[in-house]
């Protein structure tokens, strides 16, 4: 009884988790697109209705105030340029804000001549996003906010080791100047200071703001790749990430505060952060905050620090640095631990004094932390050996297998001689079909005899699940495997395999998206590239090679375990499917191996037979 009941739990979890995947894939899936088509052309027939009436609606049908265009949003205020080697925009003098950048080594698609991602856009356009800072203070009159227009000398221009200086005299005997200097990569450095050139004294406090108004409909709807407020908060060693989605920040805690030293706090995308970084000794209160707006709701992450005492005479002095950029691991560590930088394989337990603590947890790792960090330092030193990441991926299933091949080893070994008594097993069989009793201690006296041990075999399948999902997560939150090549026609191994067999694989000149009626299902669900069908061949051969379930029920469940996966994973990234396939290939091998060792007949071994027409024999 007891190899029926562990044959009836792998079947219960190897079917749970196909379900559930396929039920996310065949059924949710249609499902949310049939829904969100609904909603798109509900929305543009009310919007066409409300054209037609001289009025302009939001994303929730309501009547919404006018957006600008890019370019009309900018024109609001005059600004000073930003050119460096890795962004592009303007700062405007309306507000000092950071407003307008532009992010020149990624661009928005593959495609040749596709336009830079754009981070920041300034206020009044759809979906603004900039980073405000300033000086607060009660009853203080001639604060500089957004609508004051700061001072600059002409033909200033931002670039590295080049910064501008912006200066505003309230007239009350207040003078702010605030210089703003920028590295080379993605680092703004923001040093605000107040002279009191009057004869009262007063009290004054620094802030700082990230702010978003509205965002798009695709932010912060999958459950892998966490999208909202995030930050390290909290004095000293007690420091927490502290995480809120999009969707329950806005529903759940609108309004989250945060006693903090040091830190650091922003909005993040998949593959995007703008963060606040304030002095590492200065005590903080930091905020996530949403506010309902007309049109758009904002959401702000900002801090203020302590309250101050500007006497006359005096100044007082803010510096606030600003992340605004790519979310590179490696650049995110060398920020983070600054010069002592260690090497990529010992970042996991060598931690030396953080300059910015913790500032490479910007990048989701999950809940297997503990495993994606190392699983992305091996994948960071293969890419640096070979340059594709698609090679590097198999490289690091290779050290997977050899670290797993002591394990897999026993594993395929037992296998191996399950599948040489199945004869044997299936004569005690229908020897004792009447008495369950009998035919489960004569086959336990015959695995025994032949020093089987039926659980061995189970091993590599829970071993492997853990694997699965946490490089699952690095392909899709790491931006290091966007938009990386493999060869041939996958251009992007952070995303699915372009190729469909509905056009024979590229040989027919046809999208088969643009086909009336069905060609959202057919580029869709059903969608199915070389590399997924590559993985089903190598599922079904792997099983091939394993004993036979002992159930009929469950060898029928088995049998179409390969076809499910194979449209199950077309969707995933093609570089999870790379890997799947290659790790497949690579257990097929040793499973040969062993199999010949013991002499077992393989489906290898009758399909090279044919070939040669002759009859199949493992000796």
């Amino acid at each position: 009884m007891q190899q029926n009941d562990n044959k009836n739990t792998m079947a219960f979890i190897a079917v749970a988790f196909v379900i559930l995947i396929g039920y996310q894939f065949l059924v949710l899936g249609p499902q949310q697109k049939r829904a969100q088509a609904e909603l798109q052309a509900k929305k543009a027939a009310e919007a066409q209705t409300a054209a037609k009436a001289g009025v302009t609606l939001d994303a929730s049908g309501n009547p919404a105030p006018m957006r600008l265009s890019r370019d009309a949003a900018k024109a609001q205020s005059p600004r000073i340029a930003v050119d460096t080697p890795s962004l592009s925009g303007s700062i405007a003098l309306k507000g000092a804000r950071i407003d307008d950048l532009l992010l020149r080594k990624y661009a928005e698609t593959t495609d040749k001549g596709s336009p830079p991602v754009e981070l920041f856009r300034p206020e009044g356009a759809e979906h603004a996003w900039f980073a405000d800072f300033g000086w607060a203070g009660a009853n203080l009159p001639g604060l500089p906010d957004s609508r004051t227009v700061w001072t600059a000398a002409p033909g200033q221009v931002l670039r590295p080791n080049s910064p501008v200086t912006l200066t505003y005299d309230n007239g009350q005997g207040l003078v702010f100047t605030r210089v703003i200097a920028v590295d080379a990569d993605a680092m703004f450095t923001v040093t605000d200071s107040v002279k009191n050139n009057g004869a009262a004294a007063f009290q004054l406090a620094p802030y700082a703001s990230v702010q978003r108004q509205g965002i798009t409909d695709k932010l912060g709807k999958t459950q892998i790749v966490h999208e909202g407020a995030i930050g390290v908060l909290g004095a000293g060693d007690k420091r927490e990430l502290k995480l809120s989605k999009y969707g329950a920040w806005k529903k759940d805690h609108p309004l989250e505060s945060f006693d903090s030293t040091g830190g650091w706090a922003g909005i993040t995308d998949k593959y995007w952060l703008a963060a606040l970084i304030p002095g590492q000794d200065q005590t903080i209160k930091a905020q996530y905050r949403v506010t309902p707006a007309p049109g758009a709701d904002i959401y702000d992450v900002n801090f203020v620090g302590p309250t101050q005492a500007l006497n006359p005479g005096a100044t007082l002095t803010q510096t606030t640095r600003l992340f605004a950029g790519a979310k590179t691991v490696p650049l995110l560590r060398q920020y983070e631990y600054g010069k002592t930088t260690p090497p990529a394989i010992w970042q996991f337990w060598n931690n030396p004094k953080a300059e910015i603590p913790r500032f490479d947890d910007a990048v989701d790792w999950g809940m297997f932390r503990f495993f994606t960090r190392p699983i992305f330092n091996v994948l960071e030193i293969f890419y640096k050996l070979v340059g594709n990441f698609g090679l590097a991926i198999m490289l690091l299933t290779v050290v997977l297998k050899l670290i797993l091949y002591p394990m897999a080893d026993k594993s395929y070994e037992s296998m191996a001689k399950m599948k040489k008594i199945a004869p044997e097993v299936e004569k005690l069989k229908a020897k004792h079909k009447d008495d369950p009793a009998k035919q489960q201690q004569e086959m336990m006296v015959l695995y025994q005899k032949e020093k089987i041990n039926p659980m061995v075999g189970c091993l590599p399948i829970f071993i492997q699940i853990p694997v699965f999902y946490s490089l699952y997560k690095v392909l899709t939150v790491t931006i290091e495997m966007r938009h990386a090549p493999f060869f041939g026609w996958i251009h992007d191994l952070s995303a699915r395999d372009p190729s469909t067999i509905f056009n024979l694989f590229g040989l027919i000149p046809w999208n088969p998206a643009t086909a009336p009626m069905i060609g959202g299902f057919l580029d869709g669900n059903l969608h199915i590239g070389v590399w997924p069908l590559l993985y089903g061949f190598t599922m079904w051969l792997t099983q091939s090679m394993n004993p036979p379930a002992g159930d009929p029920m469950q060898q029928r469940i088995f049998q179409f375990f390969p076809i499910i996966f194979t449209f199950t994973l077309s969707q995933f990234s093609v570089g999870l499917v790379i890997y799947w396939c290659w790790s497949n290939i690579l257990t097929i091998i040793q499973q040969y191996v062993i199999m010949r060792r013991y002499k077992v007949e393989t489906p290898i071994d009758r399909i090279l037979a044919r070939l040669q027409g002759k009859t199949a024999s493992a000796t």
